[in-house]
């Protein structure tokens, strides 16, 4: 096998491995309470999915907008956890727009870094229901502490 491809193969089986090393740890946190789990996640991009339980919605029956945001905030924070291995990071803004609700299913949540500068990274996520009907977009920065 020739040294690139060797390279490539390693590199891979390091991503998946932190992402498993990441999922473990996260269950004991909020985000496993919330009951979010990985579809897939680099430095750049990454994809979460949540499976709607009656605990996600509100008075009203249908999925609370804070499990929107947290969702949101999940994904993109998952990207930058990624994208920054040598600090930490926290939320420092993040706007959120609902366009939708739902009140069951799966929701996927997609998220993307947008620019990075000195100790700021900005991404944007959306979430859609498992029929693609966009329910909320949002953008957030994250700062290096």
């Amino acid at each position: 096998m020739k040294e690139k491809e060797e390279n490539w193969f390693r590199q891979q089986a390091d991503d998946a491995g932190q992402l498993t090393r990441l999922a473990e740890r996260a269950q004991e946190t909020f985000w496993g309470l919330l009951g979010c789990e990985v579809v897939k996640a680099d430095g750049k991009k990454a994809a979460i999915c949540l499976d709607l339980v009656p605990s996600h919605l509100n008075l009203l029956g249908i999925v609370h907008g804070g499990v929107l945001m947290s969702l949101m905030d999940n994904a993109m924070g998952l990207v930058v956890m990624l994208a920054e291995t040598t600090g930490r990071t926290v939320t420092a803004n993040m706007n959120t727009h609902f366009l939708a609700s739902t009140s069951s299913g799966l929701l996927l949540c997609e998220a993307e870094l947008l620019h990075r500068t000195g100790r700021t990274l900005t991404l944007q996520a959306e979430v859609k229901d498992e029929e693609g009907k966009l329910l909320a977009w949002g953008s957030g920065s994250y700062r290096l502490i």
